[in-house]
């Protein structure tokens, strides 16, 4: 099996796109970025599918939000890969940062890993659905309601009136109401965290850009034509049009004047 996969190796080529619609598929969830993925949750569970119940699926916290949910999780995920033998180190202290390219690094390994072990073939008789069940997430929600319904029924039975009745129905829509503002809440949540996660992105292709800007600032290599042209892509005022086909010209006429100057001086 891949367990060590090199840097170099065809899986870390992979897109993003195809590594969302490879979990998407298999999991059936509907993730749209990696970063969703920081918690550890899908892996875990990825490695169930390949492994049919290998990972104790109970302590797998698919609400995690928190660096120490999330921590938790991985903590499960490297205990199966001891168990199962798999030489993976989890760099869990940067996956649980949510940084895009962390976890689409480590989730481009784990395609390939999952790959050499099923050949890329979905296990039909894996139930997905069923299997997060066992997290206690919905088998608590049921039980929350059955509560619920059996609280108001000893009531009416108690009561037996009209007024009982009423009672229980605005009972109802308070619990509504109120499972109303906790899914808000919730969302508004999950909103804040996508907008960190994607102004972490921002600053770290903005502090790629810093550097590259810095460099061709450098004395040495300032008016070098491959400096000059990074410089007109860097600081095109206008983001509609690429400013790559006029470095490229750019380039290419500089190319082309030494090549003659080389061949007149070759002449002389």
């Amino acid at each position: 099996m891949a367990t060590n996969i090199g840097m170099m190796d065809s899986a870390y080529f992979v897109g993003r796109n195809e590594i969302l619609t490879w979990i998407n598929s298999r999991l059936q969830l509907n993730l749209s970025r990696v970063e969703e993925a920081a918690s550890g949750a899908v892996q875990c569970q990825m490695i169930d599918m390949t492994y049919p119940r290998s990972v104790p699926m109970h302590k797998v916290n698919f609400d995690a939000k928190t660096e120490y949910d999330m921590i938790q999780n991985y903590k499960v995920l490297q205990e199966v890969f001891n168990k199962l033998k798999i030489d993976k180190h989890i760099e869990v202290n940067r996956l649980v940062k949510g940084r895009p390219l962390d976890n689409l690094e480590f989730l481009q390994w784990l395609k390939r890993y999952c790959d050499s072990v099923n050949g890329g073939i979905m296990n039909e008789h894996y139930d997905p659905v069923e299997r997060r069940l066992k997290v206690g997430k919905d088998k608590n929600l049921k039980a929350s309601r059955s509560k619920s319904l059996e609280a108001i029924n000893l009531h009416n039975s108690a009561s037996g009136d009209v007024a009982g009745l009423n009672r229980n129905i605005g009972l109802l829509k308070q619990s509504a109401a109120s499972s109303e503002v906790r899914a808000l809440s919730k969302e508004i949540h999950d909103l804040k965290l996508s907008v960190d996660l994607l102004e972490k992105e921002r600053d770290f292709y903005f502090a790629k850009l810093r550097d590259i800007e810095i460099l061709c600032q450098t004395a040495q290599v300032e008016n070098h034509p491959i400096a000059l042209a990074v410089k007109k892509i860097l600081y095109a005022a206008d983001a509609q049009d690429s400013a790559l086909e006029e470095a490229q010209e750019y380039i290419t006429q500089y190319i082309d004047d030494n090549g003659e100057t080389e061949e007149a001086e070759n002449d002389d």
